[in-house]
């Protein structure tokens, strides 16, 4: 059976799942109309693509091999990896949006490698597509990104994802994707099948199995794959024995397992526990290494903490350092773009306690990569707190160097002088503006680290009409200090439950994230303070009670709703002297040092250790 291997690739939310899922139910691959190929809790909850997926499919006589991969400028590590697996690639582009940040991201990759992609223009059913100006876009960034003029002469197809309908030319009848299909086996080149030559194949995602252990999804480039054999892996630092004990093959989203597998196909096998992307699994040691997977560079890091609050151990399963340190090892199996520093050096001085709390130092690709991680352990049962999240600072030749994105929002035109002064305040510069129907797409040059905190202000000045996207470009000079928190905190000075009365009086200060009957702590954030610095205030003071009446005795205590904090919230509105503390249940913040006196004690000492 011939074979075809594809990768599905484009900007968050442009149709890549959904496109992937109809392919699937019009050719057998899902039997159930209720299964979608982002399976993960949190994946259907967000509705975006975190993890990349194999599935296949039959047309025609031919086996098709689809990577369903991530839009998230966070996640883009594993898109790389994956076109270096497969022959070529769909680009799926918005007929309305068009190209964007990650479309570009993604498509330089795919040029780069040589691969001719083949281009979908999706969601023609919308009200304000225009598939021809989209078309136009998509040739310029071709050209602009260095395309030879093979890869520039690329077919394209029309699509409506949703409805499961696919057209060679506007205009044409189809009642399915098979004009799609017929394009993929036109275009893209069957697997090369080197199955008389010895067996190569490299690894380009890992997997993890409560039974099986470490997985690993790889690509064979020739010869033959058996279960079980013993077979030699190479790497940069050289090679070592192994032993391959099962083998699976994807039949549509279920894994088959099979006793061999020939060349060009994509295949997962358990059995070699210290497997890493990149690597090269060869039947003997004369076969030769393929070019090595680049992983990018995280960008942000933190610290995770044994959370040490007087509210510790109450929802949480799992709450002691050794128990944080094998989850973040767990990951660590599966998630290459996270690194994590296990010294206990880290160990940092908690003054409320008589101990050291100890943690770890976790290097992430973003705040969403790190966030879908905090989530992902707080669903467990686990319970930690965490830093204020901070950019990673090199320094090449004596000069310090940061990441930078390209930013790029859509945004109307009354809203546009008040987002490129935030962002100017941010360091951000301009490189581009265009208008059409008087929506402004501005695109700028940012430090990571201005970005940081910014959505939710974002949010609420384009009164949510906005859309903004960014991705890593490279890493530029240090921009020097950005004053990015223009409130202070609102913060807790007794321990009880907080009641009407004191945050009907305190929501005039500032925003609440607590509402009535709340319990809260000494050293607990309550809300921000719209001016100023930060505010000590007791929100469990009740109403003083007499038996004499007075006029506005009962007037109606009128309360706003919180801004109830979630990770990604609490992530961007703290500050470097708090924590975020996470547990099964809730998501507070706090103050490092709980009580005023020892808040006042430490800025004392941060001002005689200046220089």
């Amino acid at each position: 059976m011939e074979i075809r291997n594809i990768a599905i690739i484009a900007h968050v939310d442009h149709g890549k799942t959904t496109l992937t899922d109809a392919l699937m139910k019009q050719n057998g691959g899902l039997q159930d109309e209720n299964i979608s190929m982002d399976s993960n809790v949190l994946e259907k909850e967000r509705g975006i693509t975190i993890y990349s997926k194999n599935t296949s499919i039959t047309y025609k006589g031919t086996k098709i091999n689809i990577v369903d991969t991530p839009g998230h400028a966070d996640f883009g590590s594993e898109v790389e990896r994956v076109l270096r697996a497969v022959d070529s690639v769909l680009l799926l582009v918005d007929s309305v949006e068009g190209p964007i940040p990650q479309t570009r991201f993604v498509l330089k990759k795919s040029l780069e490698l040589g691969i001719k992609p083949i281009v979908v223009i999706n969601k023609i059913d919308k009200p304000a597509s225009d598939p021809h100006r989209v078309h136009e876009e998509v040739l310029e960034l071709f050209f602009e990104l260095g395309a030879n003029d093979e890869q520039a002469d690329f077919q394209t197809v029309y699509a409506m994802g949703r409805e499961g309908k696919a057209y060679k030319n506007l205009g044409d009848d189809s009642s399915d994707l098979s004009p799609l299909l017929d394009v993929i086996l036109e275009n893209v080149l069957p697997a090369s099948l080197n199955e008389d030559k010895k067996m190569s194949a490299q690894v380009f995602n890992l997997g993890y199995d409560n039974f099986l252990g470490r997985l690993a999804v790889a690509r064979i480039y020739s010869g033959k794959m058996f279960s079980p054999s013993q077979v030699f892996i190479k790497n940069e630092k050289g090679s070592r024995a192994g032993k391959i004990t099962k083998l699976f093959t994807f039949d549509g989203i279920n894994r088959k397992e099979v006793a061999e597998v020939s060349s060009g196909d994509i295949v997962l096998l358990a059995g070699i526990p210290d497997i890493y992307i990149g690597e090269t699994i060869c039947e003997d040691e004369s076969v030769e290494q393929l070019p090595h997977i680049a992983i990018d560079e995280p960008t942000l890091s933190l610290n995770f903490l044994v959370n040490d609050s007087p509210f510790a151990g109450r929802e949480g399963k799992f709450v002691t350092s050794r128990q944080l340190k094998e989850r973040l090892e767990k990951e660590l199996e599966i998630n290459v773009g996270l690194r994590v520093e296990f010294s206990p050096m880290l160990a940092v001085r908690v003054p409320t306690q008589n101990f050291l709390a100890s943690g770890f130092k976790v290097y992430g690709r973003g705040e969403l990569h790190i966030a879908i991680l905090l989530e992902n352990m707080r669903r467990e049962g686990f319970e930690m707190q965490v830093s204020e999240p901070e950019v990673i600072i090199k320094e090449e030749n004596s000069i310090k160097t940061e990441p930078y994105e390209e930013l790029v929002i859509d945004v109307p035109m009354e809203y546009s002088g008040t987002v490129i002064e935030k962002i100017g305040k941010r360091k951000g510069i301009i490189k581009n503006m265009l208008e059409k129907q008087n929506i402004a797409r501005i695109v700028f040059d940012i430090p990571t680290r201005g970005l940081l905190g910014y959505r939710s202000e974002f949010i609420i000045d384009t009164k949510g009409e906005g859309i903004m996207s960014s991705r890593v470009t490279d890493f530029g000079e240090y921009a020097g200090e950005i004053k990015k928190r223009e409130y202070g905190s609102m913060v807790s000075m007794v321990s009880g439950k907080a009641v009407a009365f004191s945050i009907a009086n305190l929501q005039e200060r500032g925003i609440m994230y607590i509402e009535h009957g709340t319990e809260v702590y000494e050293g607990m954030v309550i809300g921000n303070v719209l001016k100023g610095g930060d505010m000590s205030v007791n929100p469990t003071k009740g109403k003083q009670l007499t038996n004499m009446r007075a006029s506005g005795t009962d007037e109606a205590l009128s309360l706003s709703p919180p801004f109830v904090l979630n990770i990604e919230r609490g992530l961007e509105v703290m500050s470097e002297d708090e924590y975020l503390e996470i547990t099964p249940k809730s998501v507070r913040i706090r103050k490092k040092y709980l009580t005023e006196l020892d808040r006042v004690k430490m800025q004392r000492n941060k001002k005689v250790s200046l220089p």
